[in-house]
């Protein structure tokens, strides 16, 4: 237990980051943006790791150790080390095991050592509910959306079908399973090319990162762009294409959530892919977005009604495409644990918006704990 200047006792977080989806390296970039801001006079950080094979690990340094084997992160000379020749760290727990509970299969440092839990987990296992629900019932509060809102926004299909329903602008969409391609790969083809048309982007219904996703400029590209989508998921989203800006703004809050400026992603190849958004410098990010008012408080609108909709509290990171012929707006995804890494839209929206990142993160900690008692 540690304490302030005034004696006050610190909150004491506990940063989740790594995980099991394709998402992983990500996460840590982000997790070390969000320690690198929570004032070290008001916060006692705990890093809490979980490696790609989902195993828990807590105590010694567990960021340095899934750094170290992360392709995005390198030793001195150029090789990324295995978790296997570093050593585990003083502290490792494996987290699901046969007939345990909820709070016997995490580490117990996460149900009984911290305040409240700052998952920078992205991606499945992660971002969509799993880890809400075991913070759930190990009574643990939590920064983001709850399990239903984490789920449902999560699923490409089940966030378009509840959006669809509130009567929201979204551009035509379709879904298929992996077995029904695998199955009748003509026929669903067929079916695209006149439901949707081409061009098309094809997308796994459950990550994020743009990882999985291909466009699609006919029918000649479809097969390969589907076996990648189904390679990452069963369930393969498949959107109309459209000649447009794609801009995103970013919303806080929980019951009376309010919205960023806007900003615009001009990637330098055909849409904003992970190369794009982790791994080259080419894409122009340009914040505020060149827009008139008019446009951004619709733009602010609908943002705070998907994140109503889809029942989300804390913060999402809300993506649209503005059509460039006729300005017609589609909402493409909403995004309930954004990046937060150096170069991510969520952070800087917020910042240019008159929130520094510091004060970014206090406030979702202090959303998440309002949540919780309320909840309570």
């Amino acid at each position: 237990m540690t304490f302030d200047e005034t004696g006050a006792r610190k909150i004491r977080i506990g940063v989740l980051f790594g995980g099991r989806s394709a998402e992983h390296d990500v996460s840590l970039r982000s997790a070390l943006t969000i320690m690198g801001a929570l004032d070290p006079e008001r916060f006692e950080v705990l890093p809490i790791g979980i490696t790609r094979s989902g195993r828990w690990l807590s105590g010694g340094d567990p960021m340095q150790a899934l750094t170290a084997a992360s392709p995005m992160f390198h030793l001195g000379d150029g090789e990324a080390a295995s978790l296997e020749t570093l050593g585990e760290p003083e502290t490792s727990v494996l987290v699901a095991r046969a007939g345990s509970s909820a709070t016997d299969s995490a580490p117990r440092s996460l149900t009984e050592g911290v305040d409240i839990v700052f998952p920078a987990l992205h991606g499945p296992m992660g971002e969509d509910g799993t880890i809400q629900g075991m913070l759930e019932l190990a009574g643990v509060p939590y920064v983001g959306s709850g399990v239903l809102g984490s789920a449902v926004a999560m699923d490409k299909a089940v966030a378009r079908t509840i959006l669809d329903q509130a009567g929201l602008p979204q551009l035509p969409w379709r879904l298929v399973t992996r077995k029904e391609w695998q199955r009748d790969p003509e026929a669903i083809a067929g079916w695209i090319g006149e439901a949707i048309g081409f061009p098309c982007f094809v997308k796994p219904a459950n990550l994020g990162s743009s990882v999985g996703i291909s466009k699609v400029h006919g029918p000649e590209d479809f097969p390969a762009a589907m076996d990648l989508a189904g390679h990452h998921d069963r369930r393969i989203v498949i959107e109309r294409g459209v000649n447009a800006r794609e801009i995103e703004l970013a919303v806080l809050g929980n019951d009376e959530p309010f919205a960023s400026v806007a900003g615009e992603i001009r990637p330098e190849g055909e849409f904003y892919d992970y190369n794009a958004k982790y791994l080259d410098d080419t894409t122009e990010l340009i914040i505020p977005a060149r827009i008139d008012a008019d446009l951004l408080g619709y733009l602010q609108g609908l943002g705070i009604d998907a994140f109503k909709a889809l029942d989300l509290a804390g913060m999402a990171r809300v993506d649209f495409f503005v059509e460039h012929d006729t300005d017609r707006v589609y909402i493409n995804e909403v995004n309930t644990l954004p990046g937060f890494t150096s170069i991510s839209m969520y952070p800087m929206l917020w910042e240019a918006s008159g929130v520094p990142l510091g004060e970014l993160v206090e406030r979702l900690v202090h959303l998440a704990l309002e949540r919780y008692a309320e909840r309570r």
